[in-house]
């Protein structure tokens, strides 16, 4: 127990080492660390809103495009289930007005018919005993679809919740900011970021529906019509995108409603360079079904315009010079290295099933958080002094091996903290604090054991080896608890008590390594240099 090979004794001071040294930009003001890479510096713990501050925005849901979109959606769905099978039913003259869909049937003789495809999409909402879309007959052949207020505020709620996953993956994609992003009444969503003190970019990317579509280019529209709006039977005008480059402003373009893939079926997005003329484009990649369509999409329409479009507006409009069979796709425009990253993390967080608008900004100072760490860190410094001396006292050379397990501790902690670029709120500086004392826990388990084998007449290698042997068993169990409670906290909880989370199993890992192995080497070197023959502790 008391042995290290070589490469072990490397594998424990090499974790010490590498977690000291990421240690550092947290723990040294930035002023003095001028001389280190401007990489390394900002690999640092960011602070919590509760401690530096940050932005508040409350986001409320567009209800009125929302119910816009639900009609629309339904549109789509008709059409498709008008089509299906042999028995296919013709219908025209479909119109969205007035937020209810209706449309007409060629065959009187097919209404029956076409009620009962149409019923299969229409339920029951909750116990309310409505439905979610009333659906009537006019003129004999005419169906009206208008949805009920209890049906668009079911779909409403299920947006929101859709809107709130989508909100907290484009903020957080690695889960280490710590935003507190929660539902507040029925269409608002409430984002509390730390550290951000200029809130315009994440504004920016939050307002992105990111609606991602691929249709082509209606090449039979006339300059009146796109003009005046008037779009050709099957096709629509749409405005180009701002990021479509200074030659493209205030221009409009006629594309095909047909949908030929949507960003539905998006695996990943990355911003990249253009190989041609180095300037930031996003690299998109579909998944099997998506490539696949796209792969023949590209096939049956070589040599046409296609556009890219995105929330509405479109980025570019290329020309489909050969089949794309790899399934990946690039998407050019005016881009800068930012806004490309920002579309790229919109696109592979998802689209917003729901138009969110800003209603409410503020910036949170953090006077509070500085008054908040300056007492804790007086209350931490002289709890550990007191641990310290207590220590010391108690186990002689021990508790040496302890306090240093005990600082090592803390900068392995935060050491590994910055390297996530993690983020610290009050709870976790309470877990912080909690791993310590678990840490102390450790090695007075371990030196309290050692103490009882001497009592049972052990020698002094016997009893420190045996010592850390049955010591270690509760140790190991105890902790493994605190793992598992810590991994719950984290997964079902958010904001603080994620931070609480993260920081105490980040903590149990380390004082478990400080407390029991780092312990043991510096033990068994003392035993190997000085070969004592009595052990005070």
């Amino acid at each position: 127990m008391l042995e290290f090979p070589t490469w072990k004794r490397w594998l424990i001071w090499l974790s010490i080492i590498i977690g000291v040294v990421f240690a550092i930009p947290t723990v040294i003001p930035d002023q003095y660390l001028g001389f280190l890479p401007k990489r390394f510096v900002e690999t640092q713990i960011n602070l919590g809103l509760d401690l530096s501050g940050g932005s508040h925005i409350l986001l409320e849901a567009d209800r009125d495009s929302f119910v816009k979109q639900h009609v629309e959606s339904m549109e789509e769905t008709v059409r498709t289930e008008m089509r299906r099978g042999g028995d296919k039913i013709e219908i025209g003259d479909i119109s969205t007005a007035g937020n209810r869909l209706s449309f007409f049937v060629r065959n009187p003789a097919q209404i029956d018919e076409a009620r009962e495809r149409i019923s299969k999409f229409t339920t029951g909402v909750g116990l309310t005993g409505q439905r979610d879309w009333n659906v009537t007959v006019e003129d004999g052949n005419r169906m009206v679809l208008v949805p009920t207020v209890a049906g668009i505020n079911a779909a409403l709620n299920g947006a929101m919740d859709v809107a709130r996953e989508v909100v907290s993956k484009r903020i957080d994609e690695m889960g280490t900011k710590e935003p507190t992003i929660l539902r507040q009444g029925e269409d608002r969503i409430v984002v509390q970021v730390p550290g951000l003190q200029n809130p315009d970019a994440l504004k920016a990317l939050l307002g992105k529906t990111a609606k991602l579509e691929f249709k082509l280019v209606d090449l039979t529209a006339t300059p009146d019509q796109l003009t005046s709006g008037r779009a050709p039977a099957g096709s629509q005008i749409l405005p180009y995108s701002p990021d479509a480059g200074a030659q493209y402003k205030g221009g409009r373009i006629a594309v095909q409603r047909r949908v030929m893939i949507s960003g539905d079926q998006l695996l990943d997005a990355q911003q990249g360079y253009d190989q041609t003329n180095n300037s930031p484009v996003v690299n998109i990649r579909f998944d099997g079904a998506g490539g696949r369509r796209f792969a023949k999409v590209t096939q049956e329409n070589t040599g046409k315009p296609f556009a890219i479009i995105l929330d509405g507006q479109v980025l570019s409009a290329p020309n489909i010079n050969e089949p794309i069979l790899g399934g990946s796709a690039q998407i050019s425009g005016n881009f800068t290295v930012d806004s490309a990253n920002q579309l790229a993390i919109a696109l592979r967080s998802g689209k917003l099933p729901i138009a969110l608008k800003v209603v409410e900004e503020r910036t949170v100072g953090p006077d509070l958080g500085a008054d908040s760490i300056k007492k804790g860190a007086i209350a931490g410094i002289v709890a550990t002094l007191a641990v310290i001396i207590f220590m010391m006292i108690t186990y002689l050379r021990f508790g040496v091996y302890t306090t240093l397990a005990l600082l090592v501790n803390a900068l392995m902690i935060l050491g590994i903290m910055s390297i996530f670029n993690a983020t610290l709120t009050l709870p976790g500086i309470a877990g912080f604090v909690l791993t310590i004392g678990a840490a102390v826990d450790a090695n007075v388990l371990i030196n309290e054991r050692i103490r009882e084998e001497q009592r049972r007449g052990r020698n002094v290698h016997s009893s420190i080896e045996f010592g850390y042997k049955e010591a270690s068993r509760a140790i190991f169990d105890a902790n493994i608890t605190n793992v598992i409670s810590a991994v719950i906290m984290f997964w079902f909880g958010s904001g603080p008590i994620r931070g609480f989370a993260v920081v105490l199993a980040i903590g149990i890992v380390t004082s478990v390594f400080t407390g029991v192995t780092f312990t043991r080497l510096l033990v068994s070197d003392w035993l190997k240099r000085n070969r004592p023959k009595e052990l005070v502790i």
